[in-house]
Parts: C-alpha cells; sequence; structure tokens
C-alpha cells in the first residue's frame, strides 16, 4: 500500500503537516486501515486544525497543539455541533484528534493531552427492534420459503438455525459453533454455548427447536463428525453466517418485514417476548449472556414502548378529539 502524503493546503504548520503524514502513513501501512477509514480520519483532522486555525488565529504548530486545554476541544466540538453535525460523527471525528494525538506522543513530537481530557460525545442508545411473534414463527417455518429453488435440507438448515437464536435467544455466531456432537435433538433439554469474553452458559432447549434440529439432521446429505460443526454449507464445510442472513432477507419480503428483521433481531425478539410474558430480568440477563444487567434492561424500554403503543393505539381516551 502506497504511503499517503499530507495535502499540500493543509491549514496547519510545516511540522504539523509532517506529523500529520508520518500519522496517515502508521493508519496505512501499520495499522493496516482501509483507505475509505484513513481518508476519513484524515479528513477529520484537517477540519480540526482549520478550526485551530481560525481559533488560535494563525496556522496551528506542534507547539500549539501540546499546548491546547480542553476548553479549546470543547470549543471545537461545539462549533461542529452548530454546523449541524450529530453526535456519532462528533464521536468519529473526536477519536480522529485523539488518535493524532496518540502518535504525536508515540514518535516523541510532544503530548497532547487535552483531548484525552474531553469525554466524547453522547450517542443516544437506540432501542432493539424485535419481531411480531407470528412474524417469527413463519420465520422458523421451512414451509415460509417452500417456493424457492433450494434443497430441502438447506431450508431445514435455515430454520433450525434460526430456531435456535429466537428459541434459546443466541448469537448467531453461537449457534454456528455448536458441534454435531452438541446438536439439541429430542430428549437433550439443554445445551451449552460459549459466547462473549469467552464465558460459557447453559440453555434449555424447548422442543421445537429439537425438532426443528432433528428435522434438518434427517434431511442433511452430509455425514457429519462428532467434532465437526453442526450447521454446514451446500459443500460440507462450516456454515458462513452470511447464508443465514441472505436467507432472512430474502423472507422479509415475503412476509412484509421491515429491513430491521435479521437474525440478530430474533434473539432481540427471544429477550422481549419473555420479558412481556412475565420473565424475570435477571434470568433473562443470565441466557442471554449479558455481563452487566444494564444490557439487558434496555428490553424493559421496548416493552414499554410497544405498551405505550397499544395504550394510544386502543384506549377510548387516547382517540377523544
Amino acid at each position: 500500500m502506497s504511503e499517503p502524503s499530507a495535502s499540500a493546503i493543509l491549514p496547519a504548520a510545516e511540522d504539523v503537516r509532517a506529523a500529520y503524514a508520518d500519522w496517515l502513513s502508521g493508519l496505512a501501512n501499520e495499522r493496516r486501515l482501509s483507505p475509505h477509514t484513513v481518508e476519513a480520519y484524515g479528513r477529520d483532522v484537517r477540519i480540526f486544525l482549520g478550526f485551530l486555525q481560525t481559533h488560535l488565529g494563525a496556522p496551528a504548530t506542534l507547539a500549539d497543539l501540546v499546548s491546547l486545554t480542553p476548553r479549546d476541544i470543547r470549543a471545537f466540538l461545539s462549533a461542529r455541533r452548530n454546523d449541524g453535525l450529530q453526535s456519532r460523527s462528533l464521536m468519529r471525528g473526536l477519536a480522529a484528534s485523539r488518535s493524532f494525538a496518540r502518535r504525536l506522543a508515540l514518535t516523541g513530537r510532544g503530548e497532547a493531552s487535552a483531548f484525552a481530557a474531553v469525554r466524547s460525545p453522547k450517542i443516544a442508545r437506540s432501542l432493539p427492534k424485535p419481531i411480531s411473534p407470528p412474524a417469527a414463527r413463519k420465520m422458523l417455518d421451512a414451509e415460509t420459503r417452500a417456493g424457492e429453488e433450494r434443497a430441502d435440507w438447506v431450508l431445514a438448515r435455515d430454520a433450525a438455525v434460526l430456531a435456535l437464536l429466537y428459541g434459546c435467544g443466541l448469537r448467531i455466531s453461537e449457534a454456528l459453533s455448536l458441534t454435531r456432537a452438541e446438536a439439541p435433538v429430542p430428549g437433550v433439554d439443554r445445551i451449552e454455548v460459549l459466547g462473549k469474553g469467552s464465558k460459557r452458559r447453559q440453555l434449555p432447549v424447548i422442543a421445537a427447536v429439537q425438532e426443528a434440529v432433528a428435522a434438518y439432521l434427517a434431511q442433511c446429505p452430509w455425514s457429519l463428525k462428532p467434532e465437526g460443526p453442526l450447521f454446514v454449507g451446500a459443500k460440507g464445510g462450516p456454515l458462513n453466517p452470511r447464508i443465514v442472513q441472505q436467507a432472512v432477507a430474502r423472507m422479509r419480503g415475503g412476509l412484509g418485514l421491515p429491513d430491521t428483521a435479521t437474525p440478530h433481531a430474533l434473539r432481540h425478539s427471544f429477550a422481549t417476548h419473555l420479558l412481556a410474558r412475565g420473565g424475570d430480568l435477571r434470568t433473562i440477563q443470565e441466557l442471554l449472556g449479558h455481563a452487566s444487567l444494564s444490557t439487558t434492561q434496555i428490553y424493559t424500554e421496548v416493552d414499554g414502548a410497544r405498551l405505550m403503543a397499544i395504550h394510544a393505539a386502543f384506549h377510548p381516551r387516547a382517540r377523544a378529539g
């Protein structure tokens, strides 16, 4: 990969230009970031340096960068906010400037510590978007895709994977990591999965999921080794999660579901539907493998939003006008 060069119109002093070129080179050749990411980071820092040129009254030098205060950084963020930037874009711009500052310190050009002293802008937490119980059940039914030109065993396989996501709250990576020996067929009502942070957890498996897995195994044309993957692709190798994502994408059109109806949305649906039926939040936390209860509590907001929508739609006084 060729080294990026500092722009000739970079609004900064010559020593900063040299440091900027070195930083871009490090992003591309040492950290191996994509050209798109390097370009985006470079653009964010150019904008920051342009702000400093106006803010300081002259092109910024390395000495200027080292002497910046948190107030200077907050002034920049405020100016960008006034330009209409949202928190996510502000956070990325601050991350780029911090990366540049770390490179300055790493290469002995100075400690621009003000960046680390400023908090990142808060981003509004988006709520998970669960799928309704009827739609979830249809997604898990191999017959939903009966019109597709795909082998019956492939349809049964995809249905079994989705059954694990919705019936056990698994991440797609957790479902695809199961071995043939671990298959939750009828009579096997519990599985153990390795989740994030290499944490293992045991999960109950309901009969409907066991039957879906058994239906897949009865039709699978490949001889599966006990220690090999439970779910395989068309050529018998480990199933790529992208294949499952594409299967769900094809289903969305037929079922009239939004783009948010993804394999991972089935995990959200598992938690939301359990909570709506009186599930204990601590238990749901354990089933999902969340390290913190606060992560699980977001589903209470989802259920609360659903109840408010139902109230607004159906309560007689809500529609009185």
